[in-house]
């Protein structure tokens, strides 16, 4: 008769040997391959970092500032341009029709 040591050896020996498998060894090669694939068709220009050629346009302060306002624009949106004609405002202080005594 077989002892019990021996049935828990037996029983051990499949899952010692199972661990020692690589069970993807397909996937494992390709990994990753799907996330370069996807950056590489959104890159509009692989060689940008070996142009010199400084950028034209604003400054670090005007941009800044250019941002600043954009920002602010929306917390305190303004009323409108107020070119001081009078057009569509109701402020006039002509009195119109009857006399008050």
């Amino acid at each position: 008769m077989k002892t019990p040591e021996f049935r828990i050896l037996l029983a051990l020996v499949p899952l010692a040997l199972a661990g020692c498998m690589t069970p993807t060894p397909h996937y494992d090669e390709h990994y990753g391959e799907a996330v370069r694939a996807a950056v590489a068709q959104q890159t509009l220009n692989p060689d940008a970092s070996r142009n010199t050629d400084p950028v034209a346009g604003l400054d670090g302060k005007a941009a800044d500032q250019t941002i600043n306002n954009y920002d602010k624009s929306f917390r305190s949106p303004e009323t409108g341009l107020d070119l001081g004609l009078g057009v569509g405002s109701s402020g006039s202080s002509s009195n119109s029709g009857g006399s008050s005594n």
